[in-house]
């Protein structure tokens, strides 16, 4: 009998007030019961319109009925299927704009809950299940992976159970990309993440970190060391400012920075080489996820008050709902509808305020959101000493500039065809290295398909 709720079984979370100073997970998680409850409101609709909305297939309904039948070990299997990084996806995906928002049980209420499903199975399976992989039998085929990130983890997974011999080129420390660096503890566990990686490996993906491709080693080197094909999926890590006075003053980040510093460098931590600057007032500027982690890390570091500044309105904010929701409980106060247009310094060089002009929305801009135009008049100062840019992030050129016949659009994107394949043969590229910044999903479903597209051409030319 499906479970006709018209709300979602909620899930156990922290305390605001508690978790805003603590990097412990905020989402805590359902228990089996609550998992069993959630997943009886499915109705395994037959045209499955909840799979077209994921970037991977996941085949949710199949999975779903796992869970409400209490076979927790065979929904992962069915998970596992098409998605290599679960616990993840389960945790960070924008659910609410891509599989949850094609369920049927939305139209007059709350969807199913697919990705507290989803988390809550893979956690079960960490926990719980079998978590010995089989190396597959090696097909002779060397393939290269350049960058760990999601696409970069997906593809080499993808290829490894192919048979092929598959080598990851890391240019941090540890392997895991935007997972690692850029997704706070609070709602990415960084065990979760290795785990996941450590699957891999057991597969028999060699990671090799530190190895900066383009200064250690470049492409067509790897080429010549006899990689027949390669995937490029070095994200989009090069952060944008504004161009505004006082950037340069001692205070002022980008939101990369900041929160490499406190998610791979361990920053927030006594006797580590990597401190992040004390703060009293903080101002992030810009309004998704990546916003709204840097201003939630704030708050966790210590600072009195942190304040989203943001050009349009909250609805345009491109940001998950569920991650405005956990800022506002927490304290982040958002000052929507405002543009910073200088930064001023103390006599030591530091920020110590920001000049603010607020906005009013006038007509639609090319991507349909409508454009902020200035109040004239309206300029005031917010007392602050830490200003984060969080205004978007584009490739880094240097792959790009050390390859031969690898060719980028305006945006510094590399231009790939239909098979993802790029300028250069057997160069294949997905990711935040071809679309600029998106999601994990995205990242992670241009993987797959670069994988399959990398397969048909390793085949192709051993015949």
């Amino acid at each position: 009998m499906p479970n006709m709720a018209m709300t979602k079984v909620p899930i156990p979370e922290q305390d605001p007030k508690v978790r805003a100073r603590n990097f412990d997970e905020v989402t805590l998680g359902y228990t089996a019961e609550m998992a069993m409850e959630e997943a009886q409101r499915c109705l395994n609709c037959k045209n499955m319109p909840c799979v077209s909305g994921c970037p991977v297939n996941v085949r949710i309904p199949e999975f779903i009925q796992k869970v409400a039948e209490g076979d927790f070990e065979q929904a992962y299997v069915i998970i596992r299927s098409t998605n290599g990084l679960p616990a993840v996806c389960g945790r960070v995906c924008p659910q609410e704009r891509q599989c949850e928002s094609k369920c049927v049980r939305g139209i007059k209420g709350e969807p199913v809950g697919i990705g507290r499903l989803e988390r809550f199975v893979a956690d079960t399976h960490m926990k719980n299940g079998d978590t010995t992989v089989e190396k597959p039998v090696s097909n002779g085929h060397k393939a290269a992976i350049v960058g760990g990130g999601p696409a970069g983890l997906t593809c080499a997974g993808d290829l490894a159970r192919m048979g092929y011999e598959v080598t990851v080129f890391e240019a941090f420390h540890v392997a895991g990309g935007v997972l690692m660096y850029g997704i706070p503890e609070f709602r990415l566990p960084k065990d979760i993440v290795q785990k996941e990686v450590q699957t891999l490996r057991d597969l028999g993906v060699n990671i090799m970190t530190n190895m900066v491709i383009g200064k250690v080693l470049s492409i067509d080197e790897l080429m010549e060391q006899g990689y027949e094909a390669i995937f490029v999926g070095s994200g989009a890590g090069l952060p944008r400012f504004m161009g505004i006075e006082g950037e340069a003053l001692v205070g002022v980040c980008s939101a990369n920075e900041y929160l490499t510093r406190i998610n791979l460098m361990k920053g927030y931590k006594e006797g580590y080489d990597t401190p992040v600057l004390q703060s009293k007032s903080v101002a992030v500027v810009g309004g998704g996820n990546v916003a709204m982690d840097a201003a939630r890390s704030a708050l966790r570091m210590g600072a009195e008050h942190v304040y989203i500044v943001y050009r349009r309105s909250e609805d345009e904010m491109p940001a998950r709902r569920e991650e405005v929701h956990h800022a506002k409980e927490e304290g982040v106060q958002f000052l929507t509808l405002n543009n910073p247009v200088k930064i001023l310094g103390d006599e030591n060089g530091r920020a110590c305020a920001m000049v603010c002009q607020k906005m009013e929305l006038g007509e639609p801009d090319e991507s349909g959101r409508r454009s902020p135009v200035p109040v004239e008049g309206s300029e005031y100062e917010l007392p602050v000493d830490t200003v984060i840019m969080s205004i978007g992030t584009s490739p880094n050129p240097l792959i790009r500039t050390t390859t031969k016949g690898l060719e980028a659009n305006r945006r510094g994107c590399l231009i790939v065809n239909e098979d993802m394949m790029t300028t250069k043969e057997g160069v294949y590229a997905g990711g935040d290295a071809v679309t600029g910044a998106a999601t994990v999903i995205l990242a992670m479903g241009a993987g797959k398909a670069a994988a399959k597209a990398m397969d048909e051409y390793m085949q192709k030319k051993s015949k």
